[in-house]
């Protein structure tokens, strides 16, 4: 699809070729497919087009609900080979949780202070917003960084969220990917004080469904609990 096509003459051949060419994870694609379909639906309902090209796309199947947070080993060999601008792009992906498009966008605007530290207003999909409280020893790492752009680069002032997501993969070979860092921070997380809401609102997930899907349970809570249903039988 061209910058100046227009959106009635567009062919179900095209949408999928389009969508295909793009680097998503599963669930972009199936959020990708239900907005198209919608606008549409909603395109024929007001009579701006006959057809509804989107109406024949293939469905996506939702994603496993299996958590795949990257192994501590992984993420510490990570570390170890990483240089400074990778370590942090690192940390802020397994540590923070945060997107590959949020790292890109980290800005020094971005970094308050407030009452209990410094917090990190992450710069969501969708435009949305959330509030990130950093570590301490990372916010000091991004408060010695010049003002502005974290990392910047040729999109938009700052480095493009698939390139983020390259150079983080160099470091991570195999099936780990940054998008694993996401999970092993939501998995983390929930062990502190087993809150999935807590981690639904630290990972910027719309529903707590979604944030289960990042959630890896601990072998030994499982073996925990069927040991305890054995005893009270």
């Amino acid at each position: 699809m061209g910058e100046n096509s227009s959106p009635w003459g567009v062919t179900t051949d095209q949408l999928i070729a389009w969508a295909g060419a793009q680097d998503w994870q599963r669930e972009t694609r199936r959020s990708f497919r239900s907005s198209v379909l919608m606008f549409y639906r909603w395109a024929v309902d007001a009579g701006r087009t006959e057809t509804n090209p989107a109406e024949k796309l293939p469905k996506v199947k939702a994603a496993d609900p299996t958590a795949m947070p990257a192994p501590e080993p992984v993420y510490s060999r990570a570390l170890a080979t990483a240089q400074p601008r990778e370590r942090l792009m690192l940390r802020l992906a397994a540590e923070c949780g945060l997107r590959r498009g949020e790292v890109a966008r980290v800005h020094s605007n971005d970094l308050v202070q407030t009452f209990d530290g410094w917090t990190l207003v992450v710069h969501g999909k969708g435009g949305k917003t959330r509030n990130m409280p950093l570590p301490d020893d990372l916010a000091a790492e991004l408060r010695k960084l010049p003002p502005g752009w974290a990392f910047p680069g040729s999109d938009k002032g700052h480095l493009s969220a698939a390139w983020v997501g390259k150079l983080i993969a160099r470091l991570m070979p195999g099936v780990w990917s940054m998008h694993s860092l996401r999970h092993r921070f939501g998995t983390v997380a929930y062990s502190v004080d087993r809150d999935i809401l807590v981690v639904q609102e630290l990972l910027g997930h719309a529903s707590p469904v979604t944030t289960q899907r990042y959630v890896r349970l601990p072998s030994e809570s499982l073996r925990r609990t069927v040991n305890a249903v054995q005893r009270t039988a």
